[in-house]
């Protein structure tokens, strides 16, 4: 094993050289002395047995082979930083991962909008998105595989905390034959045409949710396919409004004059697989989780009431 003769803090203080233009400047920045500065950029050209730096008026610049060498040299200081940083990070007790189930029905902005909030408190811990559908959040806490997660039910043997309510609207495209009836829509005529729904990732004890009367049934494994197959006129569906929202406004997806049962909801929870157990990286996700969550809410009733 060959040991690197140069250390990151002499390419730190070649690269404060380049970018303030001189020794005293970059000494300056960097709270050490002039001399300090000169003697570790002689030590690493010494080192190397390379020229690395040339006078260019009262500047210093790099000579091509400084500027190709310094251009290799920073991403690999810049990981030595972030390792440092990390190390420190774990040392105060941030976890090094955390690990997140998420049902396919939360909405996507204010999920983006938590995990933007926690990169920027936890840049040290990564995160591990698992994207579930229906009991697939709870096989997610009962096989251990995810410190946190949001689902549309709390299993048994864990507690959870309301986020928000998903409204499920029973819709189909304006060419569909149900939407031509000109009359209400019954269950006998929901029952003569094929209903799409999503396929529950879970395996253990798989769920069925919603509607399903209809003697042709298709099945998809996420929900932008379903909301494609309904838009396709291929067959209705009981589909989030927050995810076709353009859809019916811009009339592609046009809502069931069901005469019972056009909208149902769906609570949506955040749960801990162990609240006790719960590090400091994971309660800053689930609080950003929260917190967004009740932006969205407080958005989608103000919108409303426009």
């Amino acid at each position: 094993m060959k040991l690197p003769r140069t250390a990151a803090d002499q390419w730190r203080i070649l690269q404060a050289v380049v970018e303030l233009g001189g020794f005293a400047q970059a000494a300056q920045h960097l709270n050490r002395s002039q001399s300090a500065v000169s003697y570790a950029v002689a030590r690493l050209q010494e080192q190397l047995g390379v020229a690395l730096l040339e006078p260019q008026g009262r500047r210093m610049v790099l000579t091509d082979a400084g500027a190709a060498l310094l251009r290799d040299a920073i991403p690999l200081v810049d990981s030595l930083t972030r390792l440092e940083e990390r190390a420190h990070a774990l040392n105060l007790g941030w976890e090094a991962e955390v690990r997140l189930a998420v049902d396919s029905l939360f909405p996507t902005e204010p999920l983006l909008c938590a995990l933007s909030a926690f990169a920027g408190h936890c840049a040290n811990t990564r995160l591990q998105l698992i994207e579930v559908v229906m009991s697939g959040a709870d096989e997610a806490l009962y096989s251990g595989q995810a410190e946190l997660a949001v689902g549309n039910r709390v299993p048994a043997g864990f507690l959870g905390d309301w986020l928000l309510d998903a409204e499920f609207v029973a819709v189909a495209a304006p060419q569909h034959p149900l939407n031509r009836l000109g009359r209400a829509i019954g269950r006998d005529d929901l029952a003569a045409h094929t209903q799409v729904v999503v396929r529950d990732s879970g395996t253990r004890e798989p769920r069925s949710e919603g509607w399903l009367g209809a003697r042709q049934r298709w099945t998809v494994s996420n929900s932008e396919t379903s909301v494609a197959t309904v838009e396709a006129g291929l067959a209705f569906a009981w589909l989030p409004r927050h995810r076709i929202a353009s859809s019916l406004a811009e009339g592609r997806l046009v809502p069931l004059a069901l005469a019972s049962g056009r909208i149902r909801h769906s609570a949506l929870y955040l749960i801990y697989a162990d609240p006790d157990a719960a590090g400091p990286a994971t309660r800053e996700l689930g609080g950003q989780l929260v917190a967004a969550a009740a932006r969205w809410r407080d958005a989608q009733e103000s919108s409303a009431n426009v």
